[in-house]
């Protein structure tokens, strides 16, 4: 694994047969997102973490720039958006659970609502 900090890297494209970050791999990248949980929906893991907002446009502003971000690096989260809080959710569609590219988004996340 890359030792740059995640918010330094870039997505790389994902391919179906890209292999999914080992146990060891969360261990050494999830300190970089602290905020974060790692949920199983459907026996796929995800990145999930919810923001705080007091006002529904900021929180919809937010969504704007994570989407942008998403975009930029060809890696698209579930996004839902409600009155004081965003939660977004990071996973490989394609290999089905959670490669770098995830944790990668997760940080750059973060850093867009620190801003």
């Amino acid at each position: 694994m890359n030792s740059k900090k995640l918010i330094e890297n870039s997505c790389e494209a994902c391919h179906i047969d890209a292999p999914l970050v080992t146990d060891q791999e969360i261990i050494e990248l999830k300190p970089q997102i602290p905020a974060w949980e790692i949920i199983d929906v459907n026996n796929i893991k995800r990145l999930r973490c919810s923001f705080a907002f007091n006002a529904y446009l900021e929180g919809l502003n937010f969504v704007s720039k994570v989407a942008a971000m998403a975009e930029s690096e060809d890696h698209h989260p579930e996004i839902i958006l409600e009155w004081g809080k965003v939660t977004v959710s990071w996973w490989s569609h394609k290999i089905k659970g959670l490669h770098k590219n995830d944790f990668i988004a997760a940080a750059k996340t973060d850093s867009i609502y620190s801003d």
